[in-house]
This record gives structure tokens, C-alpha cells and sequence, in this order.
């Protein structure tokens, strides 16, 4: 992990590759409307977001609303999420989470971060994603990809998910900060890799802090 951390001028250069290569990044996560995103986040954790695209396709054929996933309950949802991984505990959550929309929100996904933790099984991560892909909002949803690369980079250090979060907050500049987590989730998830980082077809690769740089195949 980089010690050194990136200047404005250059984060702002590394946003405007990475901006260049890919204009309009989107979440991978397959969905029809609001809740439908939150339930797909919520399914995604520790599970890959093709996993659960895959899971989820029949189900949100026919379940659309809070109203629909409560009347299919538990045990039919877990039928169709059984190839996630923690899909008891998920399933619970789900109909827990779609109780509580329909009882105290009247059935609308909230856009407020602190009411939408207050929701079973929707933590921080999730409730940032909700309010950056539903509605617009400039967080910044710290999973391990963008993790790894705030740290290998030198964009945001941090021991913890928190504080790379709180480095984004402060970093990343204007016109860049609605679609930031976008690009790291996915320049992490395909370039930026864990095991080895693909660094010879780096759009960063110079500015990058990271000291252990992979060379191009042979």
C-alpha cells in the first residue's frame, strides 16, 4: 500500500482518464427501480455482482415492490437466492427490510443515509450505493475494490473502510465526485485486481503511487 499520497493536480488527472475511457459508469447490478437496486445491494455483499444477476432476473420478473417480496416470503425467496452465498441470513433480511418499507415508509425506498441503515441488513456500504445509483447523491460506497485502490494509488490511505471513505469526501474534486465510486469499483474489479494488478494496461499507471507494478505478460 502506498504511503505517499496523490496531489489535487494529479487526482484530478486521474479522474479525467478514467472519466475519458469509460463516460457513463453504472453499477453492474441488474434492476427495474429503487427497491429493487436496494435489494440487489443488500444480495451483494460478499457475492459477486454477476452472481446475483443472476439470481435476481426471474425474481424481479415478478416481484417489483415491498408489498410483492413480503406476499412471497421467506421461504420462496430463499429458493431463489439459494446460489448466494448467506442466503438464509439475506433472505431474512430482505423480508425484514420490505416489512419495514411497507410499514414505515409506505412502501418508498428512503433517501436518507441514516434511515436507510436503520434497515435490516443495510449497513453503510449499502445505503451509499442506494443513495449515489437511486438518487443522485455524491458518496462514496468503500467495498474492497475501491479499498485496494484508494490505498494502492495514493488517492485516499486508510487502515479502514471509514477513513478511505472520508479521504474520498475530501479528495475527489468536482465534476467527478457523482460517478467516483463507479469508476474505482470497476477499475479495481478489472484492472486494479487483488492478486495481481494489471498495471501494463493502466490508464493511471504513471500517476499511480503503487511501488510493486506488474509488467506486461510475455
Amino acid at each position: 500500500m502506498a504511503s505517499r499520497q496523490l496531489t489535487r493536480p494529479q487526482i484530478f488527472e486521474m479522474f479525467s482518464r478514467l472519466a475519458e475511457a469509460n463516460p457513463a459508469p453504472r453499477t453492474e447490478l441488474e434492476y427495474g427501480n429503487d427497491y429493487q437496486l436496494l435489494v440487489a445491494v443488500v444480495l451483494s455483499a460478499q457475492a459477486t455482482d454477476v452472481g446475483v444477476n443472476k439470481a435476481t432476473r426471474k425474481l424481479f420478473e415478478t416481484v417489483k415492490t415491498p408489498e410483492q417480496m413480503v406476499a412471497l416470503g421467506e421461504e420462496a425467496l430463499k429458493q431463489h437466492i439459494k446460489t448466494i452465498g448467506l442466503f438464509n441470513t439475506k433472505a431474512k433480511n430482505v423480508i425484514a427490510l420490505s416489512e419495514a418499507l411497507v410499514a414505515n415508509h409506505g412502501g418508498e425506498v428512503p433517501r436518507d443515509r441514516d434511515t436507510l441503515t436503520e434497515l435490516p441488513g443495510v449497513g453503510r456500504k449499502t445505503a451509499n450505493v442506494v443513495m449515489n445509483t437511486a438518487f443522485g447523491e455524491e458518496t462514496f460506497a468503500v467495498d474492497t475494490h475501491i479499498f485496494r485502490v484508494g490505498n494502492r494509488t495514493g488517492l485516499a490511505p486508510g487502515k479502514n473502510v471509514l477513513i478511505v471513505e472520508k479521504g474520498l469526501e475530501k479528495k475527489v474534486p468536482q465534476p467527478f465526485r457523482r460517478d467516483a465510486h463507479h469508476w474505482l469499483i470497476l477499475h479495481g474489479r478489472y484492472v486494479c485486481k487483488a492478486r495481481k494488478p494489471e498495471c501494463w494496461r493502466c490508464v493511471i499507471e504513471d500517476i499511480c503511487l503503487f511501488r510493486d507494478k506488474t509488467p506486461a505478460p510475455t
